[in-house]
């Protein structure tokens, strides 16, 4: 596994466009997609549209991932 961002292409809007991130990352953001049965770039699209201005797509997505894993583990009550 590589620290290193790995870019891919994803559909928004019509447009093709490049979005760089950790393979942990991509590999969630899949899992997550799956999950929801919904192709990745319609929870790309999700994600951008919920993010706001001062953020960039590729933190909104790092985000996005980090909190959806925090929602599945146990609460410690």
């Amino acid at each position: 596994m590589t620290a290193r961002p790995v870019k891919h292409s994803v559909t928004l809007h019509g447009h093709r466009t490049s979005i760089s991130l950790e393979a942990p990352f991509w590999s969630e953001l899949r899992s997550i997609a799956a999950q929801k049965e919904m192709p990745i770039n319609a929870l790309v699209s999700e994600i951008d549209e919920g993010r706001g201005m001062d953020s960039g797509l590729a933190s909104a997505i790092r985000v996005y991932v980090l909190r959806s894993l925090k929602e599945r583990l146990p609460s410690a009550e």
